[in-house]
């Protein structure tokens, strides 16, 4: 599984990150994590608002900091 953030590397960027760990550890998953700060490569990424999370690159989360709680609803 592949986690990507999408932010300027800021505290909720990096919550979200943290969130996502913690979701991932929580269901025992192999998982890889890409921070992406790049404002060029954020907007080709079709990302309005950050920080944004895609799981297998499909954006999931936009805007907003989602629990782990939430992202683990989301993984299934």
């Amino acid at each position: 599984m592949k986690f990507t953030i999408y932010g300027s590397g800021c505290a909720k960027c990096n919550q979200l990150a943290a969130n996502a760990e913690q979701a991932a550890n929580d269901k025992s998953l192999d998982y890889e994590l890409e921070k992406v700060t790049e404002m060029n490569a954020i907007i080709d990424a079709g990302i309005m608002r950050t920080p944004a999370l895609a799981i297998d690159d499909e954006i999931v989360v936009e805007g907003k900091v989602a629990s782990p709680a939430d992202i683990e609803r989301l993984i299934g």
